[in-house]
């Protein structure tokens, strides 16, 4: 069983930073990609952020968060992180981690049902 857990989500001011990350554990399996998702009360879930690591590593943001937020991880592709800067209170949400056991053509990264693995997710929260 694959296992994926978010962590340093918390309350954060505007215009200050946050750093999100999250682990892998568990059975291996062929990690193609990792992204970050969120979703606010009331809304649906929203890409966010993805790395793929094909092509020399390929990442993928949304427009939204595109100079702001900034997606990483480990050589061993165990790791994914998002850090967050300059946050606004519309970045509030619950933020998910997500990988991708399969190779899927690049711009299926940016959809939820591309990944086969998810986290429970961590609160960020900004108040302005």
């Amino acid at each position: 069983q694959v296992q994926l857990v978010e962590s340093g989500g918390g309350l954060v001011q505007a215009g200050d930073s946050l750093r999100l990350s999250c682990a892998t554990s568990g059975q291996t399996f062929n990690n193609y990609a990792m992204g970050w998702f969120r979703q606010a009360p009331g809304k649906e879930r929203e890409f966010v952020a993805a790395i793929r690591w094909s092509g020399g590593g390929v990442f993928y943001y949304a427009d939204s968060v595109k100079g702001r937020f900034t997606i990483s991880s480990d050589n061993a592709k165990n790791t994914v992180n998002l850090q967050m800067n300059y946050p606004k209170p519309e970045d509030t949400a619950r933020y998910y981690c997500a990988a991708s056991g399969r190779r899927r053509n690049s711009g299926s990264y940016y959809t939820d049902w591309a990944y086969d693995y998810w986290g429970p997710g961590t609160q960020v929260t900004v108040s302005s």
